[in-house]
């Protein structure tokens, strides 16, 4: 979440008044222009950014990875020890290594989908900044 906000705050675009506006008159066109730029795109920026997944912590269990990589190393394990003479030494070797196989893609696919929400996220944000950036200009100030 605090990732989210990060780069929300960083998003904005800071509007200067370029005709002489007042600050009372710039915090209406600011209030005006958020709600405009929230009803034209459908995003609620805050909304977006408290809606944001937390990045993913802890043991990597997802989609079966690990279970997997299990059971193909302990079936590749099984028939390179019957090869050797221990078709049951082969299969627990293979079957540890097909665990460490397993998480390490199930830690990629988490970082994956972890960066594509967070992609998505701000793609949203961005999309609203355009508009309030629009509608703000059109009120006569400088964005930046």
């Amino acid at each position: 979440m605090a990732l989210a906000l990060d780069s929300l705050a960083q998003g904005k675009p800071i509007a200067y008044p370029a005709k002489g506006q007042s600050a009372q008159q710039q915090q209406r066109d600011d209030g005006e222009c958020y709600s405009w730029a929230k009803s034209s795109t459908g995003i609620d920026p805050a909304a977006v950014a408290s809606a944001a997944p937390p990045p993913s912590t802890g043991p990597a269990v997802g989609g079966g990875e690990r279970v997997g990589g299990a059971a193909r190393g302990a079936a590749g394990g099984a028939v390179i020890g019957a090869i050797a003479g221990d078709a049951g030494k082969g299969a627990a070797i293979g079957a540890v290594t097909g665990t460490m196989v397993g998480g390490h893609r199930a830690r990629q696919n988490r970082r994956a989908q972890d960066a594509n929400a967070q992609a998505q996220t701000q793609g949203a944000i961005d999309t609203y900044y355009r508009a309030y950036g629009a509608c703000m200009e059109g009120r006569g100030y400088t964005i930046r």
